[in-house]
């Protein structure tokens, strides 16, 4: 498991669907808040503005329901990368309980020409920095 990053929300008027909880498109854009908040955090003193991230998958769990007010604590860590891809790990909480559980598949571009780029060391150090 990589180093966990960890944000925390508070769930708005804006959030909640017509059942009275937190729509699970919210869920999806709050997954790619933190991860670019994390891979802004990991890259704050070499950055790395060659590449730009594209998400290929997500596998989302959703276990219990926030509701308007609620404070969400949200935690990331990358999990395996090689190649062009790297998987990334979210778990959204409410208090102790987890609410939703997923798992990313992202893919490497150039920010130039869009396409697809081998990770090399130099993002692999950011990504997997040494325990």
């Amino acid at each position: 498991m990589g180093t966990i990053f960890t944000l925390t929300l508070k769930v708005s008027s804006k959030d909640i669907d017509t059942l009275n909880h937190v729509n699970n498109l919210v869920y999806v854009k709050w997954m790619d808040k933190i991860a670019t908040e994390h891979w802004a955090y990991l890259t704050k003193d070499n950055p790395l503005p060659q590449y730009v991230w594209v998400v290929m998958r997500h596998e989302i769990d959703y276990l219990k329901q926030a509701f308007l007010g609620d404070k969400i604590r949200v935690k990331t860590w990358v999990g395996e990368t090689r190649g062009i891809t790297s998987v990334r790990f979210m778990e959204f909480y409410k208090n102790e309980d987890i609410l939703v559980k997923a798992k990313t598949t992202w893919v490497m571009l150039d920010a130039k020409t869009h396409k697809p780029t081998r990770i090399r060391e130099n993002v692999l150090k950011v990504l997997q920095p040494l325990k």
